[in-house]
């Protein structure tokens, strides 16, 4: 057999787009290729002067925050007025703030399943199909897997399990920054009910949303981080980790993943400290 015989480029294309999705990469800015190095070797265009009235595009823009800062602040309302677990779900289904709820859900808005006081809350990145037509979230093919992964940790009956977003993007799309940020107060207010130890984050776009930060998924996942509600009046330790979606095409990557279920499980059974 020729070791050295290159793979089949189908192969390589999607090992190369797989190392991508695990990086963080979640779109393309262009169609097509194009020569950025040649585009630089010749000046660019000369800037008109400014103009006192405000671009086309920039009042677009600026419609689009009032919007969503019109929309975080009714979800707020929203899920402050949620004194239980079951008025937070009749709140989520009563919003209309975020666009996806007319986009890309077909069904239903998609809460939550597990525990209520559950000492791990894990978040994902937002429903699929099979989560849009039953109600639940992560009841497709990373579902099981997930669940198969918790019940191989010791933590099935220890978890409660949301997502950054509770309607389905269209086509299985990652969720914008906008629409995350219309959800947030109902995962905080999630939070603030369940009370958890610990929060798990499945994917890089549940890590950035949640942590704030732009670092990719395989540079946070396994590291300790410290989630902080928007009043900076709780504080948890948060664990980013694969999305079992990414797991079922890079089967390789699962010792990863277990790895970091490992650590979550002996920091969440360590003893406590005497005070």
């Amino acid at each position: 057999m020729d070791h050295t015989a290159t793979p089949p480029p189908q192969i390589l294309v999607e090992s190369l787009l797989a190392f991508w999705a695990d990086a963080g990469v979640d779109c393309l800015y262009q169609d097509e290729a194009s020569d950025r190095i040649a585009a630089g070797l010749t000046l660019p265009p000369r800037h008109a002067e400014p103009s006192s009235a405000p671009a086309a595009g920039a009042a677009g823009v600026g419609a689009a925050k009032v919007q969503t800062d019109d929309a975080i602040v009714l979800a707020r309302r929203l899920a402050a007025g949620a004194q239980d677990l079951t008025e937070l779900a009749a709140a989520i289904t009563a919003f209309e703030g975020c666009a996806l709820r007319y986009a890309g859900a077909v069904r239903q808005a998609v809460f939550s399943r597990g525990l209520a006081n559950a000492p791990v809350m894990i978040i994902g990145e937002g429903p699929g199909a099979e989560e849009d037509a039953r109600g639940e979230p992560f009841v497709g093919r990373a579902g099981q897997l997930l669940d198969r992964m918790l019940a191989a940790a010791g933590l099935t009956d220890r978890v409660f399990i949301t997502n950054t977003v509770f309607w389905r993007p269209p086509g299985n799309r990652t969720p914008t920054l906008e629409e995350q940020q219309a959800c947030a107060p109902f995962v905080e207010r999630a939070i603030e009910l369940v009370s958890p130890r610990i929060l798990l984050l499945l994917g890089a776009a549940s890590a950035k949303a949640m942590l704030k930060r732009e670092e990719g998924i395989l540079a946070m996942r396994g590291r300790w981080f410290e989630w902080r509600s928007a009043d900076e009046s709780l504080e948890l330790p948060a664990m980013p980790t694969l999305h079992p979606a990414f797991l079922l095409r890079q089967p390789a990557a699962k010792k990863k993943a277990w790895s970091d279920l490992v650590s979550l499980v002996q920091r969440l059974d360590r003893p406590e400290r005497p005070h």
